[in-house]
């Protein structure tokens, strides 16, 4: 793998774990909505991690979900449940972010907090072990 791949794994990887306690805090503040934006980009940059292995990269979010999808869970290297905490998330953070009167509830925040770590550990152990 090219140096430069490694670098940017790693820094995704780290952008990926900052999301992630920025979601933490955002909890702790009751500022539900933004705490799942921050659950959902931690998600995003890691499959970003996993992208920047192969050399590749999407425009858009769905580019690198679909690509997520049919290369690593329809291919067994991560579990099913996978594919449906990244999807999930997005969708929640579409609608936190752009649709007017969308509702999300504390529990709402904390499982997309606990399907954001779930997700980054699992990443993060694929990627160490590849």
């Amino acid at each position: 793998m090219l140096d430069n791949r490694k670098e940017l794994i790693q820094y995704r990887l780290k952008m990926a774990k900052e999301r992630l306690s920025s979601s933490e805090l955002l909890l702790r503040e009751h500022s539900y909505k933004d705490s799942i934006n921050r659950s959902y980009y931690a998600m995003f940059t890691a499959v970003r991690a996993l992208l920047a292995r192969e050399g590749q990269d999407f425009s858009k979010h769905t580019g690198v979900i679909s690509y997520f999808q049919k290369e690593y869970i329809k291919t067994g290297k991560f579990d099913k449940k996978y594919s449906k905490y990244i999807s999930q998330a997005f969708q929640i953070r579409n609608n936190v972010d752009y649709a007017d009167f969308f509702l999300v509830s504390e529990d709402d925040a904390k499982e997309q907090l606990e399907h954001a770590m779930e997700f980054l550990d699992a990443i993060a152990n694929y990627l160490q072990k590849t």
